[in-house]
């Protein structure tokens, strides 16, 4: 690639990723954010190509003409969004602390850091830098805030990125089993790790002082999870996640993905819509019959068909009510519900033992 061919790809994909930003982000509730700083007036978006409408209590301030919003959350701390993903940052009198690096957002960060310390006073050098857990996805951008800054992470993010050898993430440096308290330049952030949930080594980030709580493909304010219940790894652990969330005090939450804040009520619908998903899979395992799909893929001796056939149609009749309930209520109910089942469907049967027709044979 040329350097004149290297310069107009960079600038498409800037140009992409501002577009998709802008298109993605229409003014949220005030009402559910209880007005945080870059909450517009809310409007529903309008009709979409095949899909239901988002929800205007769904979506967050929109971003500036650079692809980023940065919002103040409380004293000197301060999140930064594409509206696609999140990352939360402190100033402190000795430089920022960085909690992930979402490399959609990718340089975004510096200039947002530089927008808020350049009008606070602070700092601007990110002098420490989180890692909520290993995937890509969040911190994919690490690399770009070079080789002397502090890297925090649990030790099984550090034994994951070692294996993964990706240079953008390099592995952290500072590591904890179980609880590590940061401190820097009057600033403090508790970590925590309570257990695998989306990912073996995906963390708790308590900022006590400003009463939030960042933990990542946990939680989705205003909409359901991504797909497959977020990819998690361990659905019965990442269910109670939720519960483990709930206990701490915080006000505001940093989810990680998507376009604002959330509050306790974000938490507690999601927990709804999650338990109505598992009531429903159950409903739907125990009473959907598998016997047509033994007719109809048997006689070719094609297992695999039998199990698709039946395992599709438990998730189409798991979904159908909770996704008819939470369209309007929750962004996407009704694009990933049926996905979303499906994870519990197989959660139901490998995670939780109930095997319904496939059971121990008499």
């Amino acid at each position: 690639m040329t350097a004149e061919s290297a310069e107009t790809s960079t600038t498409n994909r800037r140009t992409f990723l501002r577009r998709a930003s802008v298109a993605a982000a229409v003014p949220t509730a005030a009402s559910l954010l209880g007005g945080f700083s870059g909450t517009a007036a809310a409007t529903d978006s309008p009709g979409l190509p095949d899909y239901a409408p988002v929800p205007s209590a769904s979506v967050g301030p929109a971003p500036n003409a650079d692809g980023y919003f940065v919002g103040h959350i409380e004293g000197n701390l301060y999140w930064v969004t594409d509206s696609y993903y999140q990352a939360m940052f402190l100033t402190t009198r000795d430089g920022v602390v960085l909690v992930d690096a979402p490399p959609t957002i990718g340089h975004n960060l510096l200039r947002a850091i530089q927008e808020v310390t350049r009008a606070n006073g602070r700092p601007s050098k990110v002098t420490h830098l989180v890692y909520s857990h290993s995937h890509a996805d969040h911190i994919g951008a690490a690399s770009i805030f070079g080789k002397d800054v502090v890297r925090i992470g649990h030790t099984e993010t550090r034994r994951l990125l070692r294996i993964d050898a990706d240079p953008n993430r390099p592995a952290p440096t500072v590591t904890f089993d179980d609880h590590y308290v940061l401190q820097v330049g009057g600033e403090r952030l508790k970590l925590a790790y309570r257990g695998p949930n989306h990912s073996p080594d995906n963390i708790f980030v308590y900022a006590p002082d400003y009463a939030t709580l960042m933990v990542v493909d946990v939680l989705f304010p205003g909409w359901v999870p991504f797909k497959g219940l977020a990819a998690s790894q361990d659905i019965p652990a990442w269910i109670k996640a939720h519960d483990i969330a709930m206990e701490y005090p915080w006000r505001t939450l940093v989810g990680g993905h998507l376009g604002r804040l959330g509050v306790r009520a974000d938490a507690t619908l999601q927990k709804q819509y999650v338990t109505d998903l598992l009531a429903s899979t159950r409903a739907a395992s125990a009473s959907v019959n598998p016997t047509p799909y033994y007719e109809k893929y048997g006689p070719a001796g094609n297992s695999w068909a039998i199990f698709k056939a039946y395992l599709d149609a438990v998730a189409t009749a798991a979904a159908a009510p909770v996704a008819a309930k939470y369209t309007g209520v929750l962004a996407a109910a009704d694009v990933f519900t049926v996905d979303n089942a499906m994870a519990m469907v197989e959660s139901l049967r490998i995670d939780f033992g109930e095997l319904g027709p496939f059971g121990t044979r008499p």
